[in-house]
């Protein structure tokens, strides 16, 4: 009898385990379902906006003849700054707002060694333009610190006294619009009175002598130099 009985229980026990098992396999095949569910669901949602967000990425730099990516930059903290481009409010711009007939955007980043050799060049251009009583109001300069939060692009304004405004892009989301471009890269917009625009000079790398890059800037834009 204690064979028997020892017997049905060893059975018994085979039974619970089994089961067990049986319902942890069932439960484990329930959740991956919910999961897989879930995830389908999620991309059936995401899907446009990940097209959205993958469209917004350029795979190339504005070319010259072109017009820019849509985009929308931070307006400078500093008021001088925003008086200089002509902007009367503190949140984002567009290049086409800023009170010009043609802005240079220069691309960089503070921890470039190129840019840092650059800086005085682009200062120098800054203040060929400023000298010009025609241009001053009529060409104006910005820079895009890629990758660069607002403490690092005042860093670098500090650092080589840099006269002119310099915008912060922490998560790279303006130079990815721009195609990724290595620095410093320069991009020159002539804007138009009815608020048209066009990309007139796309470059990687030093623009060189800032007489002779000033000259051929407005050439391509058709605009008059100044005394």
């Amino acid at each position: 009898m204690q064979r028997i009985a020892h017997g049905r229980r060893k059975k018994d026990v085979k039974r619970n385990l089994w089961l067990r098992c049986y319902c942890e396999l069932r439960a484990s095949a329930l959740v991956r379902r919910a999961c897989m569910a879930l995830l389908i669901a999620l991309l059936t949602f995401m899907g446009p906006h990940v097209r959205v967000l993958e469209s917004l990425a350029a795979t190339e730099p504005p070319p010259e003849g072109g017009v820019l990516p849509e985009m929308s930059l931070p307006a400078p903290v500093n008021s001088a700054d925003r008086d200089y481009l002509g902007l009367k409010g503190k949140g984002s711009f567009r290049i086409p707002e800023i009170k010009a007939d043609l802005v240079i955007v220069e691309i960089f980043s503070m921890y470039c060694p190129y840019c840092q050799q650059e800086a005085p060049n682009v200062n120098k251009l800054f203040e060929v333009i400023q000298k010009r009583a025609g241009l001053k109001d009529k060409v104006k300069i910005i820079g895009i610190g890629a990758g660069n939060t607002e403490y690092e692009v005042n860093l670098f304004k500090d650092r080589y006294k840099v006269p002119f405004p310099l915008l912060p892009d922490p998560d790279y989301s303006l130079h990815e619009i721009l195609g990724q471009v290595r620095t410093p890269y320069f991009i020159a917009i002539k804007i138009n009175s009815d608020g048209s625009h066009k990309v007139i000079y796309s470059q990687l790398s030093s623009f060189g002598d800032p007489e002779d890059f000033l000259q051929l800037l407005l050439k391509r834009s058709n605009i008059r130099g100044g005394a």
